[in-house]
C-alpha cells in the first residue's frame, strides 16, 4: 500500500524549508509526497525578498484536487501566511477528517514573519483544535501559549496547556532554541510527558530544520506509527538532517533530510566496491604479491562528501592483505574504520579532490616510481625526515601532514605518492583513485610493468 503525506505551506525558492523540504522528507522516509503551495517565497540562505500569498481558491481548489482523487493518509501544515488561509485550512481539514500535524510557522531563520499577527490568533481557535499533534519551537511556543519558556519544566508545562487548554490531541515543544548540553524535545500526549533527546550540533546549516522535523512526524504517521513513535524517527531524522547540513549559501544553509537514506546506500555502494576490488587483487595475486609490503597491504574507500567526517567513514579491510607464496589474500571482511592509516590518507587527499575517495598501500621500489612516471601517473612524494617535531608528537598526525607536503607539491592529488621511510618506518608508495576499483586496476598496470622488467 501506498501512503500519502500533504503538506500544506509555502514554497522556499532556496530549497531548504517549505514544502521543498518537506517533500525531500517524504521520499526519505518512503511515503508519497503531495503538495499545497499557500505562499511563494522569493528567498535565499540569508533573506525572504518578497511572498505573494495565493488567492484562497486556488489553495482550495489543491487542496480538494488531491485529497478527493489521490487521497490523504496524514497532513501537515507549515507556512499559512494569514487569517484567512489558516480558517480555510482548517475547515478543510476537518471536513475530510485528516490527521494533521501543526507546524506553527511564524518567523523565517532570516527574521522575516511569515504568519501575521491576526492569523496566530486563528491558528489558536481554529487550527489547533483539529490538530492530532502540533510541533512549536520555544518562540513559536510562548507565542501560542504565552508561557515564558527557559527550562524543561517551562517546556512541558506548555506542552500541556496546547493539549489541555487549546484541544490538540499531542504538542512536543522543540528544545533547539533551549539552552543545554543536548537538544531536549518534550512530548505531551495522553495525560504523559516523554523527553526526546538529542546531541546539540554547532552549525549555521539549520534552515528547514523545523519543517523537516513536522514533515518527518507527517511520514511516519501517514505510516500508521503511533504519536511517539513517530515523534522518535522524527528526532533521529532531523538530528541527522542537521548533522550533515550543507554549508551553502552566505547564511544559514539548508540541512540536509536526504542523508537518510544516502548514507546507508553510500555506505553499500562503497563495501560493495571495496569487496569487488578486493576479489580482483586475490584473482590477480601472482602479479600483486610482488607489491605487497612487509607490513601488509591494505585497500580503503571512503564514503562521499558531506558524510566522510572521520576514520569511522572510510571502509578498508580487517586485518589487511597478506601475501601468501605468490598469491595474495585477504585476512579479514570489508569494514568502515578498518584501517586508521590509510583512512587518513584519503581523507586527507579528499580535502584537496573530494572525487578522490579512495586508496591502497604498495611495497616501495625505485623501479615502481619510475613505472609510474613511464605510465603516465601522476607522482609526488613527501620527505619523513622532514617532519616538525609538533606533528611527530602528535598521534595519527604524520601520515596526513605527508599527503599534504605530496600534494603542495605538485598542485593537485597525484596517482602516487611515496616516501623512503624514517627511523623505524617502512618506505612506502601509496596508490590514489576515484574508487577501489580504480585503485586496483593502476596497482595491476604496475605489476605488470613491474614483472615485465624483472623478466
Amino acid at each position: 500500500m501506498i501512503r500519502k503525506a500533504l503538506t500544506v505551506a509555502g514554497s522556499d525558492s532556496g530549497g531548504g524549508a517549505g514544502i521543498q523540504a518537506d517533500l525531500k522528507t517524504f521520499a526519505a522516509l518512503g511515503v508519497h509526497g503531495l503538495a499545497v503551495i499557500t505562499s511563494i517565497t522569493a528567498q535565499n540562505t540569508y533573506e525572504v525578498r518578497a511572498v505573494y500569498d495565493l488567492p484562497l481558491q486556488i489553495i482550495e481548489a489543491q487542496f480538494r484536487a488531491v485529497v478527493e482523487d489521490i487521497g490523504v493518509d496524514a497532513a501537515k501544515t507549515g507556512m499559512l501566511s494569514n487569517s484567512d488561509v489558516v480558517v480555510l485550512v482548517a475547515n478543510l481539514i476537518k471536513s475530510y477528517g485528516i490527521t494533521l500535524v501543526v507546524d506553527p510557522v511564524m518567523v523565517a531563520k532570516s527574521g522575516t514573519t511569515l504568519l501575521r499577527e491576526d492569523a496566530v490568533d486563528a491558528l489558536v481557535k481554529y487550527l489547533i483544535p483539529v490538530s492530532t499533534i502540533v510541533t512549536p519551537n520555544k518562540d513559536e511556543a510562548e507565542k501560542i501559549t504565552g508561557i515564558t519558556i527557559q527550562s524543561i519544566e517551562d517546556a512541558k508545562r506548555a506542552a500541556k496547556y496546547i493539549v489541555e487548554e487549546l484541544g490538540a490531541k499531542a504538542a512536543v515543544v522543540k528544545g533547539g532554541h533551549i539552552e543545554g548540553a543536548e537538544s531536549i524535545d518534550i512530548l505531551y500526549h495522553n495525560g504523559r510527558f516523554k523527553e526526546f533527546r538529542a546531541k546539540r550540533i554547532e552549525t549555521r546549516a539549520t534552515h528547514g530544520t523545523g519543517c523537516v522535523f513536522s514533515a518527518a512526524i507527517t511520514a511516519e504517521l501517514a505510516k500508521g506509527k503511533p504519536i511517539d513513535e513517530a515523534v522518535k524517527v522524527a528526532k533521529e531524522f532531523v538530528t541527522m538532517a542537521i548533522e550533515y547540513g550543507l554549508p551553502i549559501g552566505r547564511g544559514y544553509g539548508p540541512v540536509n533530510p536526504i542523508a537518510w537514506l544516502a548514507i546507508p546506500a553510500e555506505r553499500y555502494n562503497v563495501t560493495s566496491n571495496l569487496q569487488k576490488a578486493v576479489e580482483l587483487i586475490e584473482e590477480h595475486g601472482d602479479l600483486v604479491a610482488q607489491l605487497v609490503p612487509e607490513v601488509g597491504m591494505n585497500i580503503v574507500m571512503a564514503l562521499p562528501k558531506p558524510y566522510a567526517r572521520g576514520l569511522n567513514d572510510v571502509a578498508g579491510v580487517m586485518g589487511r592483505i597478506v601475501r601468501v607464496g605468490n598469491k595474495v589474500r585477504a585476512v579479514g571482511p570489508i569494514a568502515f574504520g578498518a584501517s586508521k592509516h590509510m583512512a587518513r590518507a584519503v581523507l586527507k587527499a579528499m580535502e584537496f579532490d573530494e572525487r578522490i575517495r579512495a586508496a591502497a598501500n604498495i611495497r616501495f621500489d625505485e623501479k615502481l616510481i619510475k613505472i609510474a612516471e613511464s605510465l603516465g601517473f601522476r607522482v609526488s612524494f613527501y620527505d619523513r625526515s622532514q617532519e616538525p617535531p609538533e606533528i611527530k608528537n602528535v598521534e595519527g598526525a604524520s601520515i596526513p601532514w605527508g599527503i599534504e607536503q605530496a600534494v603542495k607539491r605538485v598542485g593537485s592529488v597525484p596517482d602516487i605518492v611515496y616516501h623512503r621511510g624514517d627511523w623505524g618506518k617502512e618506505p612506502m608508495i601509496n596508490v590514489f583513485g576515484f574508487d577501489a576499483i580504480d585503485v586496483v586496476e593502476k596497482i595491476l598496470r604496475l605489476a605488470k610493468a613491474y614483472k615485465d622488467m624483472q623478466g
